[in-house]
Order: structure tokens, then C-alpha cells, then sequence
């Protein structure tokens, strides 16, 4: 039988823009040493840790680890796309929940470049020739990102499906850009109006630039133990992973022609379909969401994959503002990937920080009233996708 895993503690640093950072070993050391300090625990009783990032050499991870302390511990370097971060939590989870360890650190990085999401993102992980006939329908802009040909494409095979208006797509961006401004840790904290985002240099219809998340760097971290370990250090009550699933593409990504499918919604349906399964719980039950906005068209489909509104309805869920505080669920109260920032190895440790802050009512100006049940969801083409549901009872 499989033990609980509880995080009883997190870090992370304020993101930066590309050229503005420390070095990925400085800013992944601070991260740690702030979870450790968050634990209340010595890196000495950390027994794995599990270290994600994408931009780097093998052994990054040690790099970092070797600045919180040199005590020959097995360190697993980690790289799954964006949802690197997830993805070395997952293991973490693993760890404790199988008894290979009691505590076990997560930490993701990323010193990424300027321009990285269009010239260095990872393409060629991802076999975009398979969906040779779907990508000629939307292609219009040569000189547009890969990345944002194929989440602009989603959204249009959205767009096409169910009629909607491309301002929808603005309205997602405006609301990260308003929770953001909550945020000390937001790379752009400044709120901005649907207007100024429509009326932003388009990049791939139907995103404008203010749609597009922009390359970041940072650091981020989580300590995940086993119960009894949580109870010898004071930690009963601590928040827990009540259920994590990750799925990779299916069939259905490169055989059914659509775009939507081959960005990954099938891949999120999966995962939290599984999820809430052995959690108990449904999408009706959960508080707080930090999901993967990478681009505005993604958080719109993603709404309906994890089944926070009913396919074809998230124009009227996010018209309506049951996306934000006082509607049915708050999504990204961080600012998201849109303005907070999106350091690929960081992501989903920064998301799991902020839904650990939300679930303790730690998350000041941006507090989620009474949040006990938290969701969250980190997307890597290519593909990988994590769904991690946390609670604190």
C-alpha cells in the first residue's frame, strides 16, 4: 500500500527576465535553502533529490545541490519539457510513496535566454511532422514560434468549433495580468486592459504579444516527506498530494487531425480524469487552480480538459468571471505562466508553492478565502503532462 506524501515545505525566487539573473546554480540554491528553511528541516535529512531543468548540461543538478550541501546523496537530474518542475515532483512523490525515502527534495531551474520560447525551444522533441495536414490548415505566419503556431492553432480550431470571439482569449490575459499585480514573485506585475492586450502586436492569430508567456528565469523548490517523518517535526497537518497522475500523448495527438489534441488536451483530460478518481473528488470541489497558460488558447481549452466548465462552455465561464475570485474556481492566482513567468524546470514548483501558500493561507493579497482543495496542471510537449491535486485537511 502506498504512503501519503506530504510538502511541508517550499521556495522560490522572484523570476527575472533573461540577462537580469543569477546564475542557475545561485538561483536553485536560494530556492532550496528557502524550502528547507520553510520545513524547518537540515539538508542533512533530505535523502534524494529530484532536480529538474531543461536548458543545461547532465549534471546541472548537482551543480545546484552541491551549494545547499556536499552529503553523496543520489541527485536525478530531470528533463521533460515545461513540465519539467511537475515532473520532478511526481518522482519525489514516487519516493515516498513506495518507501524508497522519507524526505526528498524537488527543485526546478531555468537561466533561459532572450527569444528562447521562438529560436531554442525544444521543436525537435516534438514530432510535428506527424501532424503534417493539421499544421498547413493554420499556418499563416512563417516567421511565428513553432510553439505558438501550434497553441494559436488550438485556439482556433476552438474558435472554428464553437464561434468564439477572439477578445475571450484577451479576458484570460487581463485577468493574469490583474492577479498578478498581488504577486511579489510576478515578472510583470503591471495590470493591463483588454484593450491594450488586443490591441498588442499579433503574434499568431488569434494571440497577441500580452497572450504569450515570455521566457524566464528562476528557481523553485518543494520538500516532500512521508507522514511519520511530518509528525516527528512538528509538520501533522501539513499539506498533502491527496492524488497525481501524468499521462504522454495518446493516439488520438496525431491521428484525429486536431490541433487542440496534438497541443495536448487529451493528455490533461486523462491525467485529471485519473486524478479525481483517487482523489474521491470532483471539479466541483476544488478551490484554487494554477494551470499551464503558456498561451491564452491553452488556458481557455485546458478549463474544459480538466473539467472546470463543460465543453464549449468556456467563453461563458470566463465571461462571466467564474475564473477569479468570487466565480466557481480561481485559476492562477500567481498571474500564471502569462506574468509570473515561465522558467521551463521551475513551473511546476512554483505552481505547487503558490497552491501550498494558497492551502496554508499564506497567500496574502491574493488569498483564496476557506481554499482546502487545490489543482494543479504543468504541460510539456512532446509530451508529458502532470496533474497534481493537493489538500489540507
Amino acid at each position: 500500500m502506498s504512503r501519503r506524501a506530504y510538502v511541508i515545505g517550499v521556495g522560490m525566487i522572484k523570476f527575472a527576465k533573461p540577462g537580469a539573473s543569477e546564475d542557475y546554480w545561485e538561483m536553485g540554491s536560494k530556492a532550496a535553502k528557502a524550502a528547507l528553511a520553510d520545513a524547518g528541516v537540515p539538508y542533512a535529512d533530505v535523502e534524494q533529490a529530484m532536480v529538474g531543468y531543461v536548458y543545461g548540461e547532465s549534471t546541472c543538478g548537482q551543480r545546484a545541490v552541491y551549494e545547499v550541501g556536499l552529503t553523496g546523496i543520489p541527485v536525478v537530474n530531470v528533463n521533460n519539457n515545461c513540465s519539467t518542475g511537475s515532473t520532478a515532483l511526481w518522482l519525489a512523490r514516487q519516493a515516498i510513496a513506495g518507501g524508497e525515502a522519507e524526505c526528498v527534495l524537488a527543485l526546478g531551474f531555468e537561466k533561459m535566454e532572450k527569444g528562447a520560447l521562438g529560436s531554442k525551444y525544444n521543436d525537435r522533441a516534438i514530432p510535428v511532422e506527424k501532424h503534417a495536414g493539421v499544421m498547413a490548415k493554420v499556418q499563416g505566419f512563417t516567421s511565428a514560434p513553432a510553439a505558438a503556431q501550434m497553441f494559436g492553432g488550438a485556439g482556433r480550431e476552438y474558435m472554428w468549433k464553437y464561434g468564439t470571439k477572439r477578445e475571450t482569449f484577451g479576458k484570460i490575459s487581463e485577468k493574469a495580468r490583474r492577479h498578478a499585480a498581488n504577486n511579489p514573485y510576478a515578472l510583470f506585475a503591471e495590470p493591463l486592459t483588454l484593450d491594450e492586450i488586443m490591441a498588442a502586436p499579433e503574434v499568431f492569430d488569434p494571440l497577441t504579444r500580452y497572450q504569450c508567456c515570455p521566457p524566464t528565469c528562476g528557481a523553485a523548490a518543494a520538500i516532500v516527506c512521508s507522514e511519520d517523518f511530518a509528525k516527528k517535526h512538528g509538520k501533522a497537518g501539513a499539506v498533502y498530494i491527496a492524488a497525481q497522475a501524468m499521462t504522454t500523448d495518446y493516439a488520438s495527438t496525431f491521428a484525429e487531425d486536431s490541433m487542440m489534441k496534438m497541443v495536448g488536451y487529451d493528455m490533461t483530460a486523462n491525467a485529471a480524469r485519473r486524478v479525481y478518481e483517487q482523489a474521491g473528488v470532483g471539479p466541483a470541489d476544488v478551490d484554487v487552480v494554477e494551470l499551464h497558460d503558456c498561451f491564452t488558447a491553452n488556458e481557455l481549452i485546458t478549463y474544459e480538459g480538466l473539467g472546470l466548465c463543460p465543453e464549449g462552455g468556456a467563453e461563458k465561464f470566463i465571461w462571466e468571471g467564474q475564473n477569479t475570485y468570487g466565480g466557481k474556481v480561481v485559476t492562477n492566482p500567481s498571474g500564471g505562466l502569462l506574468s509570473k513567468g515561465h522558467p521551463l524546470g521551475a513551473t511546476g514548483l512554483a505552481q505547487c508553492t503558490e497552491l501550498v501558500w494558497q492551502l496554508r493561507g499564506q497567500a496574502e493579497k491574493r488569498q483564496v478565502k476557506g481554499a482546502k482543495v487545490a489543482l494543479q496542471h504543468n504541460l510539456g510537449l512532446g509530451g508529458a503532462c502532470v496533474v497534481t491535486m493537493y489538500r489540507r485537511d
